[in-house]
């Protein structure tokens, strides 16, 4: 019987404390978000996140363009017969550009 009880009074105790650990936690949260939808953004971060979102878009649209006619540069050349004259042509002026590059 003292088994019993003592169980009880543990899974009682148990309980209790999961609730109390509940309620905190749901408070918490509704306290945070009410805390970030009072907030109004100020001018300077809606302009920095502008700025920011600017910049992101204008590296990805460059990255796109440049790989894009690397891409297809590379792939033409690569569909080309390599041993005739205009290929000899591009390889000699292509080496002699990235010597000049290398000298200075």
């Amino acid at each position: 019987m003292a088994i019993t009880a003592a169980a009880e009074t543990i899974t009682t105790d148990d309980e209790a404390a999961m609730r109390a650990v509940a309620t905190a936690m749901r408070e918490a949260a509704t306290t945070a978000s009410e805390t970030i939808t009072v907030g109004d953004p100020s001018p300077r971060d809606v302009g920095a996140d502008a700025v920011q979102w600017l910049s992101r878009m204008t590296y990805t649209g460059s990255y796109v363009l440049a790989y894009g006619v690397v891409y297809a540069t590379v792939f033409v050349a690569q569909s080309l017969p390599q041993e005739n004259p205009i290929m000899n042509g591009f390889r000699d002026g292509g080496g002699e550009a990235i010597d000049q590059l290398n000298d200075g």
